[in-house]
């Protein structure tokens, strides 16, 4: 093989998200590896690794239990987020949140955003009354069926 065909394939490898290569051609072998690092990221006491979401059943079980718990506490209609992505509690950064505890809101109010695959969905309340509690925190990863707010 060629010295410039070589490095032509040593960019590609390096570009993609292989972990392993081998080639071999009249009796020359070329074998390459690369190592990724796994960045582990704690979110709600539910472990997630940067590659995709990894929960057991019970993980599962526990955050569901936690979820219906704080629920629990103050009575009211629940609003839960219809996907999975990032909750944004605000339309940019530097601005006030959509709502907070003890705002009055209307049926299709926005509450919040949640992004997911580089699009924002806006989360509008299904229920009118009094935000009794804010479950979900600014730029917290959410699932989908996860209580988000608590409407009274």
């Amino acid at each position: 093989m060629e010295f410039e065909n070589l490095e032509k394939l040593i960019r590609a490898v390096s570009d993609s998200e292989l972990t392993q290569f081998s080639y071999e051609e009249g009796g020359v072998a070329i074998s390459m590896k690369k190592d990724k690092k796994q960045k582990l990221i704690t979110v709600n006491k539910v472990a997630e690794n940067a590659g995709g979401a990894q929960y057991t059943q019970q993980s599962l079980e526990r955050l569901e239990a936690s979820d219906a718990k704080a629920v629990g506490q103050v009575e009211g209609n629940v609003v839960k987020s219809p996907l999975v992505g990032t909750f944004y509690s605000a339309p940019d950064p530097e601005a006030e949140p959509f709502v907070k505890v003890g705002d009055v809101v209307s049926k299709g109010q926005v509450l919040g955003i949640v992004e997911a695959m580089k699009l924002m969905n806006e989360i509008e309340s299904d229920f009118s009354g009094v935000v009794k509690q804010v479950l979900v925190s600014n730029e917290q990863v959410v699932e989908y069926g996860q209580p988000m707010f608590v409407i009274g």
